[in-house]
């Protein structure tokens, strides 16, 4: 995990030891999920000062108006790049040569395509049928139609 620590000594003399974590970007963070055996907990109102889950992919720092995605700035990917780009980046961490793009673009493309009997599905919803409804029954019948997706193997 991490060989650096931090030590917490208690009013009766007792110390606890905990992991402190590297960010990837950011301050480190100390490992409290150890405290709570010694009965003790955190308490940080408005949660300014504690790292609520490890992320490869997001970066925040809500006080300095950052939000990161893979380390690119979320403005210049929604000003500067398409789903397809932005799905890329986050799947791999970097962004794609135009090479790397169009490979993507076709796997992505192969994967969208619905099979004939499911778009015969949807002639039979009323035009004021619930959408819900019509999502629920469409990914029931590609489960029938697409076993893989059902978890069956054949």
């Amino acid at each position: 995990m991490t060989d650096k620590k931090v030590t917490l000594t208690l009013q009766d003399g007792t110390s606890i030891e905990l992991d402190v974590l590297k960010g990837t970007l950011g301050q480190d963070v100390v490992d409290v999920r150890t405290l709570g055996s010694s009965g003790l907990f955190t308490f940080d109102p408005g949660f300014t000062s504690t790292a609520s889950c490890e992320s490869a992919i997001t970066f925040i720092d809500g006080d300095e108006g950052i939000l990161l995605h893979r380390g690119f700035p979320i403005s210049e990917l929604a000003t500067h790049s398409n789903y397809l780009e932005v799905c890329y980046i986050l799947l791999n961490g970097e962004a794609p040569n135009q090479k790397q793009f169009d490979e993507f673009r076709t796997t992505v493309t192969r994967h969208t395509m619905i099979h004939e009997q499911i778009t015969r599905l949807f002639h039979g919803f009323r035009r004021d049928s619930h959408p819900m409804a019509g999502n629920v029954r469409c990914h029931w019948r590609t489960g029938c139609v697409l076993p893989r997706f059902a978890g069956c193997k054949h």
